[in-house]
């Protein structure tokens, strides 16, 4: 079943650890790094609406494993 999620990057917005810019997810209020989905796929992450600068909302399918999010589905919703 689809769950709408945060979606933003890990490191500008959720503050993981790394460097660079990964796509992740916050569900119930923990952050991970997502597997099955890359960053640049989803438009240009330094955009005003990007991962970089905004959180964004996502529907997904999948589960975490090892400490990451496995995505099935990774839909992103429009901006409101």
């Amino acid at each position: 079943m689809p769950t709408i999620v945060g979606a933003s990057c890990g490191q500008c917005q959720f503050k993981l650890p790394g460097q660079g810019c990964d796509l992740a997810v916050r569900i119930e209020g923990r952050c991970y790094f997502v597997d099955g989905v890359h960053i640049d796929q989803l438009g240009n992450a330094h955009a005003a609406d990007g991962f970089c600068n905004a959180i964004r909302q996502a529907r997904v399918t999948g589960q975490v494993k090892d400490g990451r999010f496995v995505a099935s589905t990774f839909d992103l919703l429009p901006v409101k």
